[in-house]
């Protein structure tokens, strides 16, 4: 990581907000929209997503983002680069003929849902996201997105809370998974 990346990253993980409590007892939540009050916040999480898809993945031809944090650095990605991009939402929220993916939470399960017809065979797709846990919603869209013939080339996070094992289960799977920030802690 360049300097200019290093110092982005510092500059982000300064104004990472975090509520206790939330959103139950015992979780400190890190929450990135606090970041995003600060404008030289937007530019260097933009200046950092964006070095780092042109540097690991040059040829990538569509950037998922996943509901809903997810949605605002999937757009700024792939305008910057000239990519389509392309929505996972929870089940019910897309128009048309979707494909869908069960995952688990903490208390349940839910369902991903993405357009058919949205990634095309062998397209080459990087999912992001604001953070991993567990990876449970992270896995369901890799899934997602091999479904429609899609080829995850990265799963990318700002942030990642180490403790919860969502990179090992998704590298067990064959993910490749890249984050900036890690949290060890997360009580």
């Amino acid at each position: 990581m360049s300097s200019d990346q290093s110092a982005n990253v510092e500059l982000i993980k300064k104004h990472i907000g975090e509520y206790p409590d939330f959103p139950k007892k015992g979780i400190l939540f890190k929450d990135i929209f606090t970041a995003l009050r600060h404008g030289e916040v937007c530019k260097a999480i933009k200046n950092l997503l964006v070095s780092y898809v042109r540097e690991s993945c040059p040829d990538v031809q569509v950037i998922v983002g996943l509901e809903a944090r997810g949605f605002l650095f999937s757009l700024l990605i792939a305008a910057e680069l000239g990519v389509a991009s392309v929505p996972i939402r929870k089940k019910g929220k897309l128009p048309g003929t979707c494909a869908q993916q069960e995952y688990v939470l903490e208390y349940g399960t839910d369902v991903f849902e993405i357009q058919k017809g949205s990634i095309v065979d062998g397209q080459k797709v990087l999912i992001i996201d604001d953070l991993l846990a567990t990876g449970g919603t992270m896995d369901a869209a890799n899934k997602l997105v091999q479904q429609l013939g899609g080829v995850v080339e990265r799963n990318v996070v700002i942030i990642e809370l180490t403790e919860l094992g969502g990179r090992k289960k998704l590298e067990a799977s064959g993910s490749k998974v890249h984050s900036f920030i890690e949290y060890h802690d997360v009580e």
